[in-house]
């Protein structure tokens, strides 16, 4: 995650104590994603999880949940992203979130929010849930075609109210693609219009779903405009002193671009810009990120479903993520002698860490080739005069 308010404007926010840190991504325990089902009532079209509409005859118990906890726990991990499909179509996900916040895991959702009543939000307060990023991609007609289902946009807008009324924390996420970017400006009326605190824009990954949708991610031209709408937004806000966090997610080379553009608008502050950048580390699957799916296969993050470093049924959470007998995890953890074509060769591939290599995949069949997103150009990242 890039925290763009945080980097333009020097706004401090939740979650800053994991994003910056100086000891460095190799020594992080990883914020764990639990896809504890594949089951959601909705069809989104870039779903990564491929979710359904039926609840799949592998997921982990109660039981095996509350181990899994304990074992997250023991290990050290900060935080549990409880996600699916759609995490709420779980009975004991109240029950698993209180008991993940009594072992002291900071506990937060990923729904699309269209479940949430009133009650629930109560209970989800009850239950210590610190954060609830309720996806949103676009407004009414847009959003209910991307999701699937007519009405959509208006429960999931529902749902972020109870969660306000109730007290929880709410935000949105937002999956950027060509033909949901017009929108974005009126994304960000509606967070001021419904005060809501916190809203992360994501790229698109080339997975699940969402590998069918190469030819939906944007132009590089396109995520650099894009780039822009959205940090002079995040400014304009801080100007007006609305208390808005924004964020984007899954591709670094925002930071980049970020602390280019801070380079020459305002040069007192770049060299801090960088420190945190740096101290952020980049795309940090396999290190400071970790993904299990609701069957207990371990994977380097939610985008990488279709490798898995083993099962939490046969071993350990804490074993499988130190066992570096793998090739993939190996190479996650010493990434930058990985890397190839223009990432292995640009003067900022400490602050990114060579970005996606789902993407990098999907594009060139070759998990450490050249993240085919990075829409910096060669002489923005040292490679020509």
């Amino acid at each position: 995650m890039i925290g763009i308010t945080k980097l333009l404007c020097g706004v401090e926010a939740p979650g800053d104590d994991l994003r910056y840190r100086g000891d460095g991504l190799v020594h992080r325990r990883p914020v764990v994603v639990w896809n504890m089902t594949r089951r959601c009532n909705l069809h989104c079209v870039h779903c990564y999880a491929e979710a359904v509409d039926t609840a799949s005859p592998n997921e982990l118990s109660t039981a095996e949940g509350k181990a899994l906890i304990d074992s997250l726990a023991a290990y050290g991990v900060p935080v549990i992203l409880f996600s699916g499909g759609e995490p709420l179509t779980r009975p004991d996900l109240l029950e698993l979130t209180a008991y993940a916040s009594s072992k002291g895991l900071r506990s937060t959702y990923s729904p699309n929010g269209t479940l949430i009543t009133p009650s629930l939000a109560r209970e989800m307060k009850k239950a210590s849930i610190t954060y609830v990023g309720v996806s949103l991609d676009g407004l009414e007609a847009t959003n209910d075609r991307f999701r699937g289902k007519k009405g959509a946009f208006r429960d999931a807008l529902q749902g972020i109210r109870n969660c306000r009324e109730a007290g929880v924390k709410v935000g949105l996420r937002f999956t950027i693609t060509k033909y949901n970017r017009p929108e974005i400006p009126s994304i960000l009326d509606l967070v001021e219009s419904e005060d809501i605190p916190r809203v992360c824009f994501y790229h698109l990954v080339y997975s699940g779903r969402g590998s069918k949708m190469i030819e939906a991610d944007l132009t590089h031209q396109e995520a650099r405009e894009t780039a822009d709408i959205i940090m002079e937004r995040a400014a304009d806000f801080h100007r007006r002193g609305l208390s808005k966090e924004i964020l984007t997610v899954d591709n670094y080379a925002d930071g980049v671009y970020l602390y280019l553009k801070m380079k020459q608008e305002q040069p007192e502050r770049a060299a801090e810009v960088y420190r945190f950048l740096k101290m952020n580390g980049g795309n940090n699957s396999g290190v400071g990120i970790a993904d299990i799916d609701y069957k207990g296969d371990v994977h380097p993050d939610q985008f990488w479903q279709h490798y898995s470093f083993g099962n939490v049924r046969k071993r350990s959470f804490g074993e499988i993520w130190e066992d570096t007998s793998d090739p993939v995890m190996r190479g996650l953890k010493n990434r930058r002698a990985m890397v190839k074509g223009r990432c292995a060769r640009c003067q900022f591939l400490e602050l990114c860490g060579g970005n996606f290599r789902v993407r990098a995949e999907a594009v060139y069949g070759d998990i450490w080739a050249q993240d085919p997103a990075c829409y910096l150009t060669d002489q923005e990242i040292g490679l020509t005069q």
